[in-house]
């Protein structure tokens, strides 16, 4: 088992630098394929997140591709909603995490789908402070509650709303995972629920993916990155309901 959390972690991590998400919403499935139980997938993938945020967070800046601006309004309200979401899955049945999990996916490639490709100069619109805050709050508590980062929401908000490029906000919807994925996982850290040793596992092998995701997203189009990101979406939806139905 362990050679293949690694294959896995390293996986997670390309996809998780080219696409700018947590990687909950790939690994969550696929742990779940491994047999793992719902709630140690989650717990497992807020570990892996944490890394692969934080890494790829770090590398997004030093190629100034991540505008840390408004990001930090939206992120703190991510970590306020994200520890909120930690204790709340506890409660929840598998069954409705799993639902919840597809609903949120459909309504991804649904806004992505119908968004327009902006450029990377193209000017960001301004959103009030205290409704970033709210937004990362809302985000925060759903995403954590179902294990994943939360970017699957926000990237198509950001595009689709504020006409961020694709690039860039594949870039803010990585940082957003950062302070999500770390309040998620002290939050459920406190509660004794979460795997962190196979978490750590994972977690380690993903930064090695983390750097050739980013360095493949800066070497493609937009219009490409966004098939890919469409293709992606499509992929885990099967995913998911292989395993909730048949």
């Amino acid at each position: 088992m362990m050679i293949e959390l690694i294959f896995v972690g390293i996986f997670i991590g390309t996809m998780s630098g080219f696409f700018g998400i947590g990687g909950g919403m790939i690994l969550v499935p696929i742990l779940l394929l491994l047999g793992f139980g719902i709630k140690d997938a989650i717990g497992i993938s807020i570990v892996q997140m944490v890394f692969s945020s934080i890494y790829g967070s770090y590398l997004n800046y030093k190629k100034g591709s991540l505008i840390v601006g408004e990001g930090i309004f939206v992120g703190l309200g991510g970590f306020v909603g994200g520890y909120i979401g930690g204790y709340v899955t506890q409660f929840i049945a598998d069954s409705v995490l799993q639902y919840m999990f597809l609903g949120l996916l459909l309504f991804a490639l649904f806004r992505l789908f119908f968004s327009i490709n902006h450029e990377d100069d193209v000017e960001i619109k301004s959103l009030n402070k205290a409704l970033l805050l709210g937004i990362g709050v809302g985000i925060g508590i759903f995403s954590i509650t179902l294990g994943i980062g939360g970017s699957i929401i926000l990237i198509p908000l950001l595009v689709g709303l504020l006409h961020y490029p694709l690039r860039k906000a594949v870039s803010a919807g990585l940082f957003f995972v950062v302070f999500s994925s770390v309040a998620g996982m002290i939050s459920r850290l406190s509660t004794g629920t979460i795997d962190f040793s196979t978490g750590l596992v994972v977690a380690i092998a993903a930064l090695v993916g983390v750097a050739l995701g980013i360095w493949l997203k800066d070497h493609v189009s937009s219009q490409k990155h966004k098939i890919a990101l469409l293709a992606l979406y499509v992929f885990v939806l099967g995913m998911l309901v292989k395993k909730m139905w048949f």
